[in-house]
């Protein structure tokens, strides 16, 4: 509202500014809202372009073993080539005993709490980088003595279980030699 007072030789205007202020928003708010709506336009944004873009597939890994036998009574396999790095937790090992014997299967997953890094453990994996993988140059320990493997002719197997779009693979499969003693 505005009035006007009227002296002898000159007008003097007076604006009432409390009316004035409410009618308009403060920067600190206005700034903040652009803020949040650039964030909302943005995060829908990526929610309708998501789905569009893909890692893409990298096959069915394929991988080759080495296996040797030391003389203190364990037995070394040794991932020598690997497609591409998988995650533990998406590879299973097999030792499979000879036709000829009556021992067990013994299987597992490489990240189970004794085997992944484990000491001490009957199968261990040694991860050389330590990034919860599966490389080139890893290696698996067996304790042939106490699974009784220290004869050879033992299957080792490595399974890729398959994640995303990509498939299940048989990795690999070694025959465990028989320990030497020196």
């Amino acid at each position: 509202m505005r009035r006007t007072f009227k002296s002898d030789v000159v007008y003097i205007g007076y604006v009432d500014r409390a009316e004035e202020e409410g009618g308009a928003v403060s920067p600190v708010i206005a700034t903040v809202l652009l803020l949040a709506i650039t964030v909302l336009l943005t995060s829908g944004i990526y929610l309708m372009v998501q789905d569009a873009v893909r890692v893409p597939d990298k096959g069915i890994p394929y991988s080759q073993l080495s296996s040797q036998s030391l003389d203190n009574g364990f037995q070394v396999v040794r991932v020598t080539d690997l497609s591409t790095e998988l995650l533990t937790a998406t590879v299973k090992y097999q030792i499979i005993p000879p036709s000829t014997s009556n021992a067990s299967m013994i299987e597992g997953m490489v990240n189970d709490a004794d085997v992944y890094g484990a000491i001490g453990s009957n199968v261990t994996f040694q991860d050389r980088d330590a990034g919860l993988t599966v490389n080139r140059g890893d290696y698996f320990i067996v304790n042939a003595t106490a699974i009784g493997s220290e004869d050879g002719d033992w299957t080792f197997r490595l399974f890729f279980l398959g994640s995303g779009t990509r498939g299940a693979a048989d990795l690999g499969q070694v025959i465990l030699p028989p320990i030497v003693n020196s």
